[in-house]
């Protein structure tokens, strides 16, 4: 039977995609059975907070990084205690190369969020892509099994490369696929 005939199921064929393309990003679907919900009645202060995080997000999409900061900064101002203003300015703080400062952000954001929730999630991951850039791999795969016992997929697929014996299968399993593809299988 030709390859081309095959039908996977579409989770079936990102896992493939991943394997055959592991230098693509790997995109995370909304999974509401995985995402924590934020407990509790929002405060006043928290929702004032929100409204300053989406303009800094805001701001960062259209490049402006610097008020994407003082956004988040007044969120946290306003909110002290709310965690998510610290994730989303450590993640502008890294755009800005700001590296010491986004650890600090996000070690907060994990603090006041006690690990738990989207935000825990979100700070895990960035801390364990900086871990990693930094070269601590143990500590970025410490960070990125938090984050994915929490719901990332992302993580999830970042933890299956970082293992020798997943990567070494990734690449026969490639090579075969490529034989495959050319005739030579």
């Amino acid at each position: 039977m030709a390859s081309e005939n095959i039908r996977l199921p579409k989770h079936d064929q990102e896992i493939l995609n991943q394997i055959l393309n592991p230098s693509l990003p790997f995109v995370e679907e909304d999974d509401n059975e995985n995402k924590k919900l934020e407990e509790g009645v929002e405060s006043e202060e928290v929702k004032a907070a929100k409204l300053l995080e989406v303009a800094g997000v805001k701001s960062a999409e259209t490049g402006n990084i610097d008020v994407a900061i003082e956004f988040f900064t007044e969120a946290m101002t306003v909110a002290p205690l709310w965690p998510s203003p610290y994730n989303n300015r450590a993640q502008a703080l890294r755009l800005k190369g700001d590296i010491e400062g986004a650890k600090t952000d996000l070690n907060k954001a994990l603090e006041l969020s006690n690990g738990e929730g989207s935000v825990a999630c979100q700070a895990f991951t960035q801390r364990g892509l900086i871990r990693k850039k930094e070269g601590d791999e143990e500590g970025a795969k410490a960070d990125f099994t938090r984050a994915s016992e929490l719901g990332s997929r992302f993580c999830k697929q970042v933890l299956a490369s970082m293992n020798p014996y997943a990567a070494l299968c990734n690449q026969m399993l490639s090579d075969v696929m490529h034989k495959m593809r050319s005739g030579e299988a």
